[in-house]
């Protein structure tokens, strides 16, 4: 008899003994080796799932909005690249990771009723509904400490309000009235001021102006989207507008309308310093191309109008954003709402009143009433002791 190994058997097995070789493995090994097989096959599974949890289009929107919140809040000066990365990054653990996490948590029964929704790891099994509620306990705790440590707690606030409007508000709303998709535009909108907030540790008026692109550009998205996906909502159970408006006449009226709120909105970026004269006409531009789009939704509600209209909103955000980028410039008098600093309240105060009152001191009438947020409120008076 032949000492030579068999050539049937396993290259990590041709240094045992002929003796073993011969005789087939016990029962119990291969039982245990199936067990281990099957355990690490079950921990790939759910480690490669616990990244589908977050919607990889919601977290690049997310980590965008806010990048570019954090660089506006810089004004000229150099952009701390760290800091922007640990916004980013907290942004993203925070508002995108931990609150869709939760989001499909609270969703389970309705995303497995869904076509676009059904394969997602919690309806599909992949994953267990304690695995994704430890996941977004950490993600969200971790975001949060890492804005409150890296930034300042303001950041930190406006990315637990995101995290609770979300998960608590905004999606149990989605089962129980159409005012839902109002309120997640304002849950879309808090990421580019928490940016601003993180790189400049105050809420001023300029860092009003993208979080209000945010939310009017979002409503025409969301009623393109909720009219081209209108059965699969109903089967989710899902109460969106366009459920209740079978010639999709009100969708249509109700994005054209949002986007004319968004033409002023390049004026006021140059009327308060936050950008040059050229965006007021490459706003205006873009805010009238994605108009269009709604007005041929509203004139034929058919979903290749629909289509239209949600791929120029796809194109409208980067490009508005990216024009905010290019041209935008350095402002000085800058208004704090809500300042961040070593000063007390009252010290702050005086000094942000003796601000103004040398602002009131240096300018005419009419141009520090053209300042005025609100145009309808009585005009300012030039002096006040």
């Amino acid at each position: 008899m032949s000492n030579s190994t068999p050539s049937t058997v396993s290259p990590s097995l041709q240094y045992l003994p002929n003796h073993l070789l011969s005789q087939p493995f016990p029962a119990r090994f291969r039982r245990e080796s199936r067990r281990r097989l099957d355990k690490v096959t079950t921990t790939l599974v759910v480690t490669g799932s616990f990244p589908k949890l977050d919607s990889g289009t919601v977290n690049m929107l997310v980590v965008a909005t806010s990048g570019t919140g954090y660089i506006l809040g810089t004004g000229n000066a150099t952009v701390n690249l760290s800091g922007l990365c640990y916004t980013c990054a907290g942004t993203m653990m925070i508002a995108a990771s931990s609150a869709n996490s939760l989001n499909q948590i609270f969703e389970i029964s309705n995303d497995a009723k869904m076509k676009r929704t059904m394969r997602r790891p919690l309806p599909s099994g992949r994953i267990s509904v304690p695995h994704a509620v430890a996941w977004a306990v950490i993600a969200g705790a971790s975001g949060a400490c890492l804005l409150a440590s890296k930034t300042n707690m303001v950041a930190a606030g406006l990315g637990a309000a995101n995290l609770v409007l979300y998960a608590f508000v905004y999606t149990p709303l989605k089962q129980l009235h159409p005012v839902n998709t109002w309120v997640g535009a304002v849950v879309g909108a808090i990421p580019p001021l928490l940016g601003w907030a993180a790189a400049s540790g105050q809420i001023s008026l300029n860092s009003m102006i993208l979080p209000a692109a945010l939310y009017f550009w979002q409503i025409p998205h969301f009623m393109a989207l909720a009219h081209l996906c209108r059965s699969d909502y109903a089967a989710g159970g899902y109460k969106m507008l366009s459920l209740f408006d079978p010639t999709g006449k009100r969708t249509a009226a109700v994005a054209l309308r949002n986007c004319f709120y968004m033409v002023p909105l390049g004026f006021i970026a140059y009327d308060w310093g936050l950008t040059s004269s050229w965006f007021c006409i490459e706003s205006t531009l873009l805010t009238m191309a994605i108009a269009a789009t709604a007005f041929s939704f509203y004139r034929h509600g058919t979903m290749e109008k629909a289509r239209k209209m949600l791929h120029a909103s796809l194109l409208f955000l980067p490009v508005f954003m990216s024009g905010l980028l290019i041209h935008r410039v350095y402002d000085d008098n800058q208004q704090p709402v809500l300042e961040v600093a070593g000063l007390s309240n009252s010290a702050s105060g005086e000094v942000i009143q003796t601000q103004r009152r040398k602002k009131r001191a240096a300018q005419a009438p009419v141009a520090y009433s053209s300042a005025a947020p609100f145009p309808f409120l009585p005009a300012p008076s030039l002096y006040s002791p």
